[in-house]
């Protein structure tokens, strides 16, 4: 893993919801999800039902974007992630574990899991200087 990606990876593992916008011929919509983050499948594991606005437009177009931040006033440690990526059912039997291992008490929901694969990043990180922007892109 690049250096980059580590620095993504160490400021999502310190985090736990994502904000994720999605859009279908005619509407867009955001939601908040939380989130487990997978370095080596470069993915988010999310939960969310099909009846849910978001997942309705992605049944028609699967591409995604989001962001997580730090919510500060505090301009020196602004912090936040911004991605792009394709949103899909969850099949990966390891990814699930994970999901249920940092949120336990959503097996007892027994949610519909997703994987959203991350094909693009853009970090802002003003503690290493104001402005600084980290850019991840997959090849």
């Amino acid at each position: 893993m690049s250096s980059d990606l580590e620095k993504i990876d160490k400021f999502l593992s310190k985090h736990h919801v994502l904000t994720l916008a999605t859009s279908n011929e005619k509407e867009l919509s955001a939601c908040s999800l939380f989130y487990v983050f997978d370095k080596v499948k470069n993915s988010f594991v999310v939960a969310s039902s099909e009846a849910t606005t978001h997942i309705q437009n992605i049944l028609k177009n699967p591409f995604v974007a989001g962001a997580v931040v730090l919510e500060t006033k505090i301009v020196g440690k602004i912090e936040g992630v911004q991605f792009r990526g394709e949103f899909l059912l969850l099949e990966d039997e390891t990814l699930k574990k994970l999901y249920f291992k940092k949120f336990p008490y959503a097996l007892a929901m027994n949610p519909k899991l997703w994987q959203i694969k991350i094909n693009y990043f853009k970090m802002t990180d003003n503690t290493l200087g104001f402005g600084k922007k980290i850019i991840w892109q997959k090849s």
